[in-house]
């Protein structure tokens, strides 16, 4: 006689004691259902690649993004492009904006494009008055600050390096009294003999 060989297919359930009976009809459900769940998560995550993709577009073309204009993303790239077409009022209060909900390395880049736009207003002013000076000595000086905030932050931005250095050679070697944020700024008085007679 030959022996038949059986597989017993079934689970049981721990906490009833019933076996569940794992069929082919019962896999094929279960397998139908796997591939449904998976096509409507390709075509979510499709669509979102899509999403993003247009959003980087409009980024680098310098339009406001269809998708996620929310975002810290978009919001940055506003006023990137902003400071770009020289709109640096509006572009320096949306950067101001996203200071405090950005990481370090956000506010580093955030730092570096305020002090950018400090720098390039205080080098678009011309004039020769004292009131044009002192203007382009204080946008140069909010510059520097933004500058050294950044590699307070990221030390590692070259081109944050190399700005700070081009403001450090145009600034003068002792600030204009008011102008700055020093403690040493104050009024210079001509004619008083420094020191004790």
């Amino acid at each position: 006689m030959a022996a038949s060989l059986m597989i017993d297919t079934s689970l049981t359930s721990y906490e009833t004691g019933h076996k569940l009976k794992l069929t082919t009809k019962t896999i094929t459900w279960l397998l139908l259902a796997i591939a449904v769940a998976t096509i409507f998560y390709i075509t979510v995550e499709t669509k979102r690649i899509h999403q993003i993709e247009s959003f980087n577009k409009a980024v680098m073309e310098g339009r406001s993004p269809e998708t996620d204009r929310e975002s810290f993303e978009a919001k940055f790239a506003t006023a990137y492009w902003l400071a770009k077409k020289e709109r640096f009022k509006e572009s320096a209060l949306i950067f101001s904006n996203l200071l405090p909900k950005a990481e370090p390395k956000q506010k580093a880049a955030i730092y570096h494009n305020i002090g950018n736009i400090y720098f390039l207003r205080g080098l678009a002013i011309n004039g020769t008055n004292n009131t044009v000076r002192d203007e382009a000595e204080y946008l140069l000086r909010q510059a520097k600050s933004a500058y050294v905030n950044s590699l307070k932050l990221d030390n590692t931005n070259w081109k944050t390096k190399h700005n700070l250095d081009r403001i450090l050679t145009m600034l003068p070697t002792t600030p204009t009294p008011g102008v700055g944020g020093d403690e040493k700024a104050g009024l210079i008085m001509g004619n008083i003999p420094v020191g004790l007679p």
